[in-house]
């Protein structure tokens, strides 16, 4: 078995701007020397790979906008110098890497970036990762084998959600949240050999059980075809995307009852970015202007006015990709809502964070 680890992608003969030239990207001139003195070692398990990724202090505030792929990193440590690691754990059938079979070798690829921006702008970093493989016995390189077809777009869909931390740099490490503090849902998709899919929360509601029953209370967070209902009284939003496949909400920490657990369940939908309409989008009440605004494209915020009323299906599409498995039934929790105020609340939460 053979690794290689990622390198940095450099012209031999010219400067590090013909570096940035060959990798299509201009650097903000806030970071170009963060990125540049960045440090990346990779280490390729037999599944996994393991990435560590020093950053300067100027990139700790904004570790939650450097991706593996489509995964953001699992964990950050701020050292003593103010400058950051960034650790990225993750199986290499996660994360879109791409997979390239030869007669010898299997080849995993991917890229580290750093996204100021939305998605829909250049990264403003782009670092090449691979790790190779010789090839096992009985794997069959497409090329060779007259069975392979191209991807149609259908199944093999992996969906996640999880609570970020205050930083949205990496996934909270306890449950235990203060009431009245943001609650930020991470939801995101695994596209795979998918054509590129943008995630939607369709639905979205709070309850004190891992399962919904019939008649059980229940908290409605995200209703009508995607209407964020929760931002209309209460401090809610999507954040900005940094990638179609994934999307952040962003709540305010609610009770739904004294000492009671609280569970989100969300119906995510992955989606034709291109066919957004009144039943696949992400819209939230902005109280500033007093109107619903989509949150891929503001300037088409028309799609959202059915918030206010019943948003109906209107795409025979639509009920064909939802039979073919574009939609997922997802559960995060339990939450445990603490009240400040409460002094054995609050020994709770200490005995946690000290654990």
């Amino acid at each position: 078995m053979k690794y290689k680890t990622g390198r940095f992608l450099q012209a031999q003969d010219d400067s590090v701007m013909a570096t940035f030239l060959y990798l299509g990207v201009i650097l903000l001139a806030a970071h170009a020397t963060a990125i540049a003195n960045s440090d990346i070692k990779v280490d390729c398990g037999k599944d996994s790979v393991r990435i560590k990724w020093k950053i300067s202090a100027e990139l700790v505030p904004n570790a939650a906008r450097l991706f593996l792929g489509t995964c953001m990193a699992t964990t950050l440590n701020v050292l003593p110098s103010g400058e950051g690691e960034v650790y990225f754990n993750q199986k290499l059938a996660q994360c879109h890497f791409q997979r390239l079979l030869t007669r010898k070798h299997v080849t995993f690829t991917n890229e580290l970036t750093y996204r100021p921006e939305p998605r829909s702008k250049p990264a403003a970093f782009v670092h090449a990762i691979e790790c190779v493989y010789l090839r096992p016995p009985g794997v069959v390189p497409p090329s060779l084998n007259p069975g392979a077809a191209v991807s149609e777009g259908r199944g093999g869909l992996v969906f996640n959600m999880a609570l970020l931390n205050e930083q949205l740099s990496s996934v909270a490490k306890s449950n235990v949240v203060t009431l009245g503090s943001f609650l930020p849902i991470w939801a995101t998709v695994e596209q795979k050999s998918h054509q590129p899919l943008l995630l939607l929360m369709e639905e979205c509601m709070a309850t004190s059980t891992p399962e919904l029953h019939p008649g059980g209370a229940v908290h409605p967070i995200i209703g009508n075809k995607g209407c964020l209902v929760e931002s209309l009284t209460e401090n809610a939003q999507f954040l900005p995307r940094y990638q179609s496949s994934a999307v952040v909400l962003l709540l305010q920490a609610f009770q739904l009852g004294v000492g009671e657990e609280v569970y989100i369940h969300c119906k995510l939908v992955a989606w034709d970015p291109e066919a957004l309409d009144e039943t696949k989008k992400a819209c939230h009440y902005k109280k500033e202007s007093m109107r619903w605004e989509l949150l891929d494209d503001p300037s088409k915020s028309s799609i959202c006015s059915c918030c206010d009323t019943t948003c109906a299906s209107r795409s025979k599409r639509g009920v064909e990709l939802e039979n073919n498995h574009f939609s997922h039934f997802s559960v995060l929790g339990p939450l445990i809502i603490m009240d400040p105020s409460d002094s054995k609340a609050n020994m709770s939460m200490q005995s946690v964070f000290a654990a």
